[in-house]
């Protein structure tokens, strides 16, 4: 059985962006191991709490999210 697991921030997508990511990631598997795999994919998008995760050590929140999202980068010079 095919099965994709996504971890998100919690409140970061609507109800119709998580049915988008179970959508599309069931088509994917589907373009790859054909229609027999469209009855037993599974798609689970899970929220994970404020503070539950980070990366390089360093927890992440929705706040540090924001300010990474709104420093600008090396190619917002070109």
């Amino acid at each position: 059985m095919p099965f994709a697991n996504f971890k998100v921030p919690e409140k970061t997508l609507t109800p119709q962006q998580k049915e988008e990511i179970v959508t599309r990631t069931t088509e994917l598997y589907v373009e790859i191991y054909g229609e027999r795999a469209r009855n037993n994919t599974m798609v689970l998008v899970e929220e994970v709490a404020d503070g539950g995760w980070g990366i390089s050590g360093n927890v992440l929140t929705l706040a540090k999210l924001g300010e990474a999202a709104a420093a600008p980068t090396d190619t917002d010079d070109a």
